[in-house]
C-alpha cells in the first residue's frame, strides 16, 4: 500500500473546519483591503432581495443570483492575483500590468453578464408581459 503524505491542514472533517476558517479569513481580508470587493458585496446585498421580487420562477431567480456570486468569486480571484503580483514586486513591469489588467477584465465581463441578465429578465417580466 502506498504511503499517504500528511497534509498540513489535516484530513477529513478537521480539514473541512480549517479550510472553512481559511475561507472566512480570506473574506475578512478582502473586506478590509479591497474597496472593489466591498462595493460589489454591497451591490449583491441590494440586488439579492430584488432578485426575489423581480423573478417569476425559480429559473429566473437562479439566473439573477448566479452572476452576483460569480462577481464576488471573480473579484476575490482578481484580488488574489493583485496581491501575488504586489508580493513579487511593486515596481512597474509590463507583465505585472498584464496580470492585473487581465484580472480586471474578468471582473468587467462578469459585470456585463450581470447587467445583461438583469436587464433581460426585467424587460421580459415587465415590458413584454
Amino acid at each position: 500500500m502506498e504511503k499517504q503524505l500528511l497534509k498540513p491542514n489535516g484530513q477529513g472533517f478537521g480539514r473541512l473546519i480549517k479550510a472553512t476558517k481559511c475561507s472566512m479569513d480570506g473574506i475578512a481580508l478582502a473586506w478590509e483591503h479591497e474597496s472593489a470587493f466591498r462595493q460589489e458585496l454591497a451591490l449583491a446585498v441590494v440586488l439579492l432581495p430584488l432578485a426575489f421580487l423581480l423573478s417569476q420562477n425559480v429559473v429566473q431567480l437562479i439566473l439573477l443570483i448566479f452572476p452576483l456570486f460569480l462577481l464576488l468569486i471573480v473579484e476575490l480571484l482578481n484580488s488574489a492575483i493583485e496581491a501575488t503580483v504586489d508580493r513579487i514586486s511593486t515596481s512597474l513591469h509590463p507583465l505585472s500590468k498584464q496580470a492585473k489588467d487581465i484580472g480586471s477584465a474578468a471582473v468587467f465581463f462578469v459585470l456585463v453578464l450581470l447587467t445583461i441578465t438583469w436587464v433581460s429578465i426585467a424587460y421580459n417580466n415587465f415590458v413584454l408581459s
